[in-house]
């Protein structure tokens, strides 16, 4: 195996949950999702040479989110893309349920399913930096490295987000 290989495999193929998280809250189909993640690690083997070191995990998200980008403008040219979104089409914030009882059980699987279906709502570009965020924890600057734009433009984005998300959330109650 080439030195380069083993480089990739070493620095990249560890970000494969992240890069498919932030695809299925994207592209919001597990299906897709895969695929895109496929294209994403395919183009990112073919330019790994250009990779400049440090932390993989941002420059791979940003050919990640191209990725989706690219899959979103196919899906257009072939039809229109479906905004409509179940709570069972989303990925689940929480893999694990610490409930005393059924009833405090039923009580957070319902709020997850909110808190869900709102972050699956919110617009494309508010969301891509609200799941780097809080639920991938990139910092601002790997954020604004992962998709190519000022620290200033994340942060604000993220902020807008937090705020659409919030008022989602209490338009709800």
């Amino acid at each position: 195996m080439s030195d380069i290989h083993s480089r990739f495999e070493a620095e990249v193929l560890p970000c494969l949950d992240a890069a498919y998280s932030l695809a299925r809250w994207l592209v919001r189909d597990e299906h897709a999702a895969e695929d895109v993640v496929q294209d994403a690690y395919l183009r990112a083997l073919r330019y790994f040479g250009s990779f400049r070191g440090g932390d993989a995990r941002p420059w791979l998200l940003g050919i990640v989110r191209n990725c989706c980008y690219s899959w979103f403008a196919q899906q257009k040219r072939s039809r229109e893309v479906e905004c409509d979104v179940e709570d069972a089409d989303a990925p689940s914030l929480d893999a694990h349920d610490r409930a005393e009882t059924p009833e405090t059980l039923l009580m957070r699987k319902l709020e997850r399913a909110q808190v869900t279906a709102a972050i699956a709502a919110l617009p494309v570009p508010f969301r891509e930096v609200l799941v780097l965020r809080e639920i991938e924890e990139l910092s601002y600057e790997d954020i604004a490295q992962a998709l190519q734009l000022p620290k200033g433009t994340v942060m604000s984005r993220l902020s807008r987000a937090r705020r659409l998300l919030c008022d989602a959330l209490v338009s709800e109650r």
